[in-house]
């Protein structure tokens, strides 16, 4: 319920649904899954929940696989006014566990879910079934009242625990309350900005894969409803054939979300063999800045259908790129957008205080559908959640047309000579040469200078190494002496985590040993 004591979040949701009847909304293989299936299905699996004793402030981890019922769980267990975790696949049994233990009442699950591990880790837990799985009830098969269920967060009620993907340590639990997501645009046409309203043209048939349990996936679906397209499940790809592009050409996509990896990945397929990629016109670039060099070479190879997004979990959306802007203003190519009017940003300096167009410093923002802190983590929400403002900590400057740039992570430096170096520009540098693909920095051990920089360099062209001595002398003449990579060292791809983000943590460990083997 809303202040006011009308229905809050998600509401907007039953809403677009109660108004498509027999629209598809899902397509899974040759299943089609109407609008009004879909909302007999929450119907359905709210009565379950409520059933099982699952109400306001109850912990419900979500386990499930990508698929129709996923989403209506989701939505259900919002319904019902429960605090939602996600559960994304693939995670380490003590991350599972850390998860697990944050107060949950109920495991979500489906017969992709229900493995040994996670029945180990939730043995003390209720499982509750989304179809059929051994020894649980199946929610979607519960008898529902005719009468449409009714949302019963509060606005200060937490409703969804988003999880940042481990690579510093345990997840982070990320809390948004039903008030931020009844102030979230996603489901709401009339809030939509400018360049959120462009790319919402463009989702006919939005390419859905890995976890519903994503931010991202999920808000980009629930725009796909309010923009009147369906989400098109991915199939495995086919024997030896990349996901992208087969997942693209075999569902005829008109949109998806795409990791910097990823994008980098499907340019260089389509250079070496193009695929049909005709019924494409949006690929939103999602989890890290893309070099500009990188972004126009996306633009050039796939055409106008790039979008480069920046928000974080904290927050949301911060900005978006679209690429006509790209097209039109080339130099545009080196930020990540103009943020939309009801996002405020600020760009501060090391004493806490905003600086004017041009200068460099830490970037703090507001968002209507922010979070409002962390899980049993009141130091780090402190840090991060400052007087209605989030401090993403990465660093960057806007222009003098409101345009963000972004720098490096404030917190992603290498202290060299006591001295701290970011990572940040030193990867850029290293990407500008055009025999590299991708480069992530990370600190080495140093018995001269006490950490050193260690570059994990992916090159453009396999089986073709990169002069390791061009690229520092390039990074040296940029950024100085301090900057220079101590040791660069030559992958196939980077490492990533379940996010689909590149795992530093991993390339840090990597690093070490090379240390030690030397």
């Amino acid at each position: 319920m809303t202040a006011g004591g009308e229905p809050g979040f998600p509401q907007a949701i039953l809403d677009l649904l109660g108004s498509g009847r027999a629209r598809p909304v899902f397509e899974h293989g040759s299943r089609s899954v109407g609008a009004d299936e879909m909302s007999e299905l929450i119907a359905r699996i709210t009565a379950g929940l409520q059933a099982a004793g699952i109400g306001p402030g109850a912990g419900v981890a979500v386990a499930l696989g990508v698929s129709p019922e996923a989403f209506a769980a989701i939505v259900a267990a919002q319904v019902v006014g429960a605090r939602v975790a996600g559960v994304r696949p693939g995670l380490p049994a003590d991350h599972l566990r850390h998860l697990l233990g944050h107060r949950i009442a109920a495991v979500l699950v489906d017969r992709s879910t229900a493995t040994p591990q996670l029945r180990s880790a939730s043995a003390d837990l209720a499982l509750l079934g989304i179809g059929p799985v051994d020894g649980t009830p199946d929610l979607t098969a519960t008898r529902a009242d005719v009468t449409p269920p009714v949302p019963a967060g509060h606005p200060d009620d937490v409703a969804r625990v988003v999880y940042t993907s481990g690579s510093t340590g345990n997840p982070k639990g990320c809390l948004q309350t039903y008030g931020s997501l009844d102030a979230a645009w996603a489901a709401h046409p009339d809030r939509w900005p400018p360049a959120v309203r462009d790319l919402a043209g463009h989702l006919d048939r939005y390419l859905v894969f890995g976890s519903l349990n994503s931010q991202v996936m999920l808000e980009y679906g629930v725009l796909t409803l309010a923009a009147g397209g369906t989400m098109v499940i991915a199939e495995p790809p086919r024997a030896g054939a990349p996901f992208f592009p087969d997942a693209l050409v075999r569902h005829r996509a008109t949109a998806s979300v795409i990791t910097v990896p990823r994008l980098a990945k499907l340019v260089a397929a389509q250079r070496a063999a193009a695929a049909d990629l005709g019924t494409l016109r949006a690929l939103l670039v999602s989890g890290a800045p893309l070099h500009p060099a990188r972004l126009a070479e996306a633009l050039s190879v796939l055409g106008p259908v790039v979008y480069h997004g920046y928000g974080q979990t904290e927050t949301g959306m911060i900005s978006m790129l679209t690429p006509t802007e790209m097209l039109a203003a080339p130099a545009l190519l080196a930020s990540v957008g103009r943020p939309p009017t009801a996002v405020e940003v600020q760009v501060r300096d090391t004493d806490g205080r905003p600086v004017t167009a041009g200068v460099e410093g830490e970037v703090f923002v507001r968002t209507p559908s922010q979070a409002s802190g962390y899980w049993n983590e009141p130091a780090e929400t402190a840090e991060v959640f400052t007087d209605g403002w989030v401090r993403t900590r990465d660093l960057g400057r806007l222009d003098g047309d409101g345009y963000l740039y972004l720098l490096g992570r404030a917190r992603d430096v290498i202290i060299v000579n006591a001295d701290l170096q970011y990572a940040g520009p030193i990867e850029r540098v290293l990407a500008s040469c055009d025999d590299v693909a991708e480069a992530y920095v990370v600190a080495a051990p140093d018995e001269e200078t006490g950490e050193a920089v260690h570059a994990f360099v992916v090159p453009a062209t396999q089986g073709r190494q990169p002069d390791p001595d061009v690229l520092r002398e390039l990074v040296r003449k940029q950024l100085g002496e301090p900057s220079t990579p101590r040791k660069i060292s030559f992958i196939a791809e980077a490492p990533v985590t379940a996010a689909g983000k590149p795992d530093k943590r991993r390339l840090a460990g990597l690093a070490d040993e090379r240390d030690a083997s030397e």
